[in-house]
Parts: structure tokens; sequence; C-alpha cells
């Protein structure tokens, strides 16, 4: 009986961690071997980044939203409380946009915000 060979299957197999290692650095683009397992690690980072994607935006929108606090006297601390006592729901992205965008209508806000505190 005749040895199996992989022939035609294991070259597509091996094609195909290939072509997805396209634009490695070094053997990571050639030999199987280091592309599979660069090609694993990549997925793994892949996997983790997306959820790390979303603590960095809020982190980023957090700093934004900080920063045009300061300029209206407040701390990002004291707005945020200011705001869900004054019954204002803006999700931070939101926020932050004003912040950027519109500083007039986060000036308002920031307002309200501080009138809230007073009380």
């Amino acid at each position: 009986m005749p040895r199996v060979k992989g022939g035609t299957v294991t070259r597509r197999r091996r094609k195909k961690v290939i072509k997805l290692a396209k634009g490695y650095f070094g053997s990571k683009h050639t030999l199987f071997k280091v592309a599979n397992q660069q090609v694993m690690k990549s997925y793994m980072y892949a996997y983790r980044d997306r959820r790390q994607k979303k603590r960095d935006f809020r982190k980023l929108w957090i700093t934004r939203i900080n920063a045009a606090a300061r300029i209206n006297g407040l701390s990002y601390s004291r707005l945020m409380h200011g705001l869900k006592l004054a019954g204002i729901e803006v999700n931070r992205k939101m926020l932050a946009d004003l912040a950027i965008n519109d500083a007039q209508a986060f000036a308002e806000l920031a307002n309200q915000a501080k009138a809230q505190l007073s009380k």
C-alpha cells in the first residue's frame, strides 16, 4: 500500500497561512512554521485589541471632557456629578464631541452642572 502524501490539501492550507502573513517582517511572511505562529499571535492581538479599543476611546473622551471642564472652572468628576444632578444624560462620546466642536454648547452644559452643584 503506497504512503499518503499531503499534496494539494497541505499546500492549500499552508498557502492560506502564508497569504495571511503577507507584509510581516523577515521569515514571518515566508516560512510556514514561523508564519503560522505569527498569524496565531496576530489573531490573539486582534481579539484583545477589539476590547481594548473601547477602553482607549473612553479614556480619550474623558481626557477631552476634563480639559474642557477645567476651562469652564470645573473638574471632570464635578461636571459629571452636576450633569447627573441636573438630569442631563449625555454620554461621554457626545460630550467630548461638544467640547471640541461646540465650546458654547459645552459651556452651557457646564453652567447647568455648576448651578446644580451650588444648590
